[in-house]
């Protein structure tokens, strides 16, 4: 029987209780989002005492489904003012769902000046002070940690960003091969650094392993959820051979790659930083092309990219991060944008909100445009060492922005707008608008309609049609993010018609239930609502949901411009 795991910082007491039947049918998303909506006042500090921190497997992690190993971690966010959810591969949400750990609640804040670790197991949360990895980073709080235990222990941490509680803070997470995994975007790791936690540690000895009500039904719809994800040509195919960053050319040909700050919506050096370059990189210097983030992935869109000499340098270098350091701050050295991604993962700071800050930082004279040794300079030196000037960086884009007086500054509700021009693909501008979590790609992925004809396709240089896609893929999202499965399933769902079945008789085959599409569908709207209820609460209204106004100036090569009117965008939430 799953249970709920509570940890109060202030009394430095833990407790398990039953989980309430309205919890009882959620997962991932849409439990943290409905415990942070009903527990965390939305008008509280985000690093103040109200605040919780929630992590939650999704209702298939934890079984033998293909890409089902993804956890959701939610707060108020210090950086957006939000209500967040954080989604993650790694080892934390099979081990969580697997020791029957419905969600863990991390509430108060310590009443003395120490850090702590959490250790979780099958029979509650122990926790102790912690000195020896204070100052540390993720590498080595890994490292210390399997020395510690063993290698199969899991590990949730910060590194020096989340414990100074810096806005752009990562939660880190351990994959299967020990590297990093992140619980990204929103300051996340700033949340868990005002709770004073460095670590926790999870020791899944013992679990009982999830309980599948009608294993043959499972096993059936399994096969059948599997083969749609490996023959669909993106994600069985593109993905699995040059990643995410295999969009890099794909938007520079559609004049959708922000370049300089968002000046230009393609740049030049496009070709040495995309996924083809970064393929033969990483086949010549003995890396590996094929990597998975957790087990029982089988898109296998990680990879390992190694340095000159072959040693290994990151993993995950994703599209998102190389477009922001590369195309965004005109980098054009791979090696560099590699060694960045490698140091952010280790301080633990989020790689999007940061290139998109650094692009910003270059508009304001702080670094000239193209210097990527200035940015590893920063990183190590102001960011990493926690100096004033670092602490304005790691208050990520926004911050900048004001601290400069930078009027050139691409953020929704304080959050950097990621790697892809709105201006060319209308349709991820409306969901950069409305997301309930400021600008985010993930949470209406419309390049799949827009740019890569995945479930037919809506002009990108037109307004037609952008609200209902937007709107359409934010539902889905949202559910998606419920059922512990990578939101990259939304490609073969989007094309297949046997793939969103297959998933919903996974669903019930697991729990015994009679789930339909319709039940799916209104469970998206039910987390978009509860989402929104809570930004309202926080004071936020639809005048947040609009795009910087530079986006009204064309941008090169269409020329095109952000011409939605307010009313246009609200009419997203008619649903």
């Amino acid at each position: 029987m799953d249970k709920i795991f509570r940890v109060n910082m202030t009394d430095l007491i833990t407790s398990i209780e039953e989980v309430p039947s309205n919890w009882a049918g959620l997962g991932g998303r849409a439990l943290t989002s409905t415990i942070v909506a009903a527990e965390v006042d939305p008008s509280c500090h985000a690093l103040g005492v109200n605040n919780k921190l929630v992590f939650a497997p999704g209702l298939l992690s934890g079984t033998a489904a293909a890409n089902s190993g993804r956890m959701s971690c939610g707060a108020k966010s210090p950086l957006t003012g939000t209500i967040k959810e954080s989604n993650v591969g790694g080892t934390s949400a099979q081990q969580f769902a697997k020791m029957g750990i419905k969600a863990l609640i991390i509430e108060g804040l310590p009443k003395e000046d120490k850090f702590y670790s959490l250790n979780v197991t099958t029979s509650g949360v122990t926790i102790s002070e912690e000195t020896e990895l204070i100052g540390k980073g993720n590498f080595a709080v890994i490292e210390a940690l399997e020395a510690r235990f063993d290698k199969k222990v899991g590990v949730v941490s910060i590194g020096q960003a989340g414990e100074a509680k810096m806005a752009a803070a990562n939660i880190s997470v351990k994959d299967p091969d020990s590297k990093i995994r992140s619980h990204g975007r929103g300051g996340m790791g700033a949340v868990m650094g005002s709770k004073k936690i460095k670590y926790i540690s999870i020791d899944a000895a013992g679990a009982p392993g999830v309980q599948i009500a009608d294993p043959e039904k499972f096993k059936a719809a399994s096969r059948v959820f599997a083969k749609t994800i490996l023959d669909h040509p993106v994600a069985g195919e593109g993905l699995a051979t040059y990643g995410t960053n295999v969009l890099v050319n794909i938007l520079n040909e559609a004049g959708g790659l922000p370049t300089r700050n968002f000046t230009y919506g393609q740049f030049e050096g496009h070709d040495k930083i995309s996924g083809e370059t970064m393929h033969d990189v990483i086949v010549e210097r003995g890396g590996k092309t094929k990597h998975g983030c957790h087990a029982g992935c089988i898109m296998q869109c990680s990879q390992v990219y190694n340095d000159k000499q072959g040693n290994y340098l990151t993993s995950g270098f994703e599209y998102e991060t190389i477009w922001g350091m590369g195309a965004n701050c005109c980098v054009d050295n791979l090696d560099q944008i590699a060694e960045a991604d490698s140091i952010m993962d280790d301080i633990g700071i989020d790689s999007i909100e940061t290139t998109v800050m650094f692009g910003v930082a270059m508009e304001a004279g702080i670094l000239p445009f193209g210097d990527g040794a200035g940015i590893l300079r920063l990183l190590k030196d102001e960011i990493g060492k926690l100096t004033p000037l670092g602490r304005i960086l790691g208050g990520g884009t926004g911050s900048v922005g004001k601290a400069y007086g930078v009027t050139r500054v691409p953020v929704v509700k304080n959050q950097g707008i990621p790697a892809y021009d709105p201006r060319s693909v209308k349709g991820i501008g409306i969901t950069y608008a409305t997301s309930t979590m400021g600008a985010d790609h993930t949470a209406g992925y419309s390049i799949a309609t827009n740019i890569l004809n995945i479930g037919g396709f809506v002009d990108p240089l037109k307004k037609e049609g952008q609200v209902e896609l937007s709107r359409n893929l934010q539902i889905a999202t949202a559910a998606v993010d419920s059922t512990g499965m990578c939101i990259f399933i939304a490609f073969p769902a989007l094309d297949n018609p046997e793939c969103l079945p297959a998933l919903i008789d996974m669903i019930n085959a697991r729990f015994g239930i009679n789930l339909t599409g319709d039940d799916v569908t209104e469970l998206g709207k039910s987390v978009l609502k509860t989402e929104r209820a809570f930004n309202i609460g926080a004071g936020f209204t639809n005048k947040d949901d609009r795009l910087p106004e530079f986006f009204s100036e064309p941008v090169a090569p269409h020329n095109a411009v952000w011409d939605f009117s307010g009313e246009e965008i609200d009419a997203f939430w008619d649903f």
